[in-house]
């Protein structure tokens, strides 16, 4: 058995909530997770001083669990090559500089291989849409980033759950009814190719369980709410508290509670793996 804490969009800043953050890593410290997957956007405007608060978040759970972060389209400074003009480092310096060098980390405990994959890449070609507020918020993935993804699963036990870290969502939000990918189709179809058990994503600022029926294996999607005060729909915070076994993945969404200001548990989803 694996337990796993999925958070997403802290955006470590002014949307930032101190007791909501508090009692993030009191949860951490007092039931103590195999695994704790952030799932972008630590930042909100990928600065220098955001990112070393967000950095200490870390450094305080790794003391306790494994962890596994990757960045989103806040934490990139896309204005730095805008359609691909200019060196692509720029981007993550910020990133590079104070949480960590890896853009797309991988995680291997016993039972699960975790591989991240970096959604924000900046402004693209692929991720420009006729709405220009869309310019640096869609996420986009490459068929290079597929094809290390399969690789690095097929270098664990058969046996492990294939589970995918990446900050931009895959299914249609309830309330945005947007996807945070353009290419959300093909990457889904990838995705059951390699035998993805699960995916953990955000971007949202809406939680959401969500289940991908393919014709080889089902695709479990948990994308995480924002642990910020930028929630959608005035919803309020929320975590994705994860156990994985040789037979199921269930997931109990985590829900803030003002009265009790703590995270409380909430709505609980079981699959067949």
């Amino acid at each position: 058995m694996l337990t796993v804490l999925h958070v997403s969009d802290l955006h470590f800043g002014r949307p930032m909530v101190p007791a909501h953050i508090a009692a993030l890593e009191s949860l951490v410290n007092d039931r103590p997770f195999d695994v704790v997957a952030v799932s972008g956007d630590l930042s909100q405007r990928a600065r220098a001083g955001e990112f070393q608060r967000a950095a200490v978040f870390l450094r305080d759970a790794q003391r306790v669990s494994r962890t596994i972060v990757v960045p989103g389209n806040h934490d990139v400074m896309w204005w730095r090559a805008p359609l691909g003009i200019g060196a692509d480092e720029a981007l993550y310096e910020n990133w590079r500089a104070h949480v960590q060098a890896e853009i797309e980390p991988v995680l291997r405990v016993p039972g699960a291989t975790f591989v991240g994959l970096n959604t924000a890449q900046g402004v693209l070609p692929q991720t420009l849409t006729w709405n220009v507020r869309d310019i640096s918020i869609i996420g986009h993935i490459r068929r290079a980033q597929i094809e290390h993804a399969a690789a690095e699963f097929a270098r664990s036990p058969s046996t492990d759950a294939r589970v995918i870290v990446m900050h931009h969502n895959p299914v249609k939000g309830e309330l945005s009814q947007r996807h945070g990918l353009k290419n959300t189709r093909k990457v889904l179809g990838a995705f059951a190719e390699i035998g993805v058990d699960l995916v953990l994503c955000g971007h949202d600022h809406q939680e959401a369980i969500h289940f991908v029926e393919h014709t080889k294996k089902g695709t479990v999607i948990s994308t995480a709410g924002t642990v910020s005060s930028r929630s959608r729909g005035g919803r309020p915070s929320s975590a994705n508290a994860i156990t994985l076994t040789g037979e199921t993945i269930e997931i109990t969404t985590l829900v803030w509670s003002a009265e009790g200001q703590r995270f409380l548990p909430g709505p609980r989803h079981c699959f067949d793996r």
